[in-house]
């Protein structure tokens, strides 16, 4: 399945749209990703952690949206945007959530 950011695909012609759709992953940090990356924030560099878990949440919400996007009969997804944000108390969760337009394409 194509999956793109920009509104149309170069060379393919949109026949059909089939709506709006959205995927969505919630993951929790643990108190040992937290202290390490605590630590790992004191001393600098990157979280290596934290960019795992984001990467596999952005995986999730935009298998998600792809499997959204079959079920509706489509072949594509347009025009998708990317979203991420922290829930929960003392902001202990990350979420992303990918939405777009499922459609059909030649």
């Amino acid at each position: 399945m194509l999956v793109t950011t920009t509104p149309s695909i170069e060379g393919k012609r949109i026949t059909r749209y089939c709506g709006v759709i959205s995927g969505e992953a919630i993951m929790g940090a643990n108190l040992f990703k937290d202290l390490f990356a605590g630590i790992r924030d004191l001393v600098g560099g990157r979280s290596a952690t934290y960019e795992r878990e984001l990467q596999r949440a952005r995986e999730i919400a935009l298998k998600e949206l792809q499997e959204r996007a079959a079920d509706l009969g489509a072949n594509a997804v347009v025009g998708v945007d990317l979203d991420y944000e922290v829930l929960g108390e003392k902001n202990g969760m990350l979420m992303v959530s990918a939405s777009g337009t499922a459609v059909v394409v030649e």
